[in-house]
């Protein structure tokens, strides 16, 4: 039986160097705390602070980043650069790669997934697909709990 995992943000955080190869400016000083973990360990939620500085972030997983407090100016090659603040979202997919600008702080929650090899996601996209096609859809009025026949 699956349980549902409550959490906090303001639990501590702990040192979450930044690979010094990344860094272009600044002293940075990064410190996370995970909130969450799937069982099969391919999804994790986390708390991530950061210190001014200016670094590249090269993503071996998907992460959807939600900007809690500070700010932070993101680029990327070839795309306008992007300031994120508080209540902004922002999606960066295994494999891109992103310059951050932190210019004082910022804090965020970020949402990461592992993504499968590429056989295992045709299969797992493969079953989806048969399991849509194969179940019967409900219909409205059965998903109410009552009928409208007569």
């Amino acid at each position: 039986m699956a349980s549902i995992v409550h959490s906090n943000t303001s639990v501590s955080l702990r040192p979450a160097p930044i690979n010094p190869d990344w860094i272009i400016e600044g002293k940075p000083v990064a410190r996370n705390a995970i909130l969450s973990r799937s069982h099969d360990g391919t999804a994790s939620t986390l708390i991530w602070d950061c210190t001014a500085g200016t670094f590249d972030w090269h993503y071996d997983i998907d992460e959807t980043v939600h900007v809690l407090e500070g700010s932070v100016v993101v680029s990327e090659d070839n795309a306008p650069e992007r300031r994120l603040g508080p209540g902004d979202v922002a999606f960066f997919p295994a494999g891109s790669h992103a310059r951050w600008h932190v210019e004082n702080y910022v804090r965020k929650i970020a949402f990461c997934r592992r993504t499968l090899p590429k056989p295992i996601e045709l299969l797992v996209k493969t079953a989806r697909r048969v399991r849509a096609i194969s179940q019967p859809h409900r219909r409205p009025e059965s998903m109410l709990g009552a009928s409208l026949s007569p």
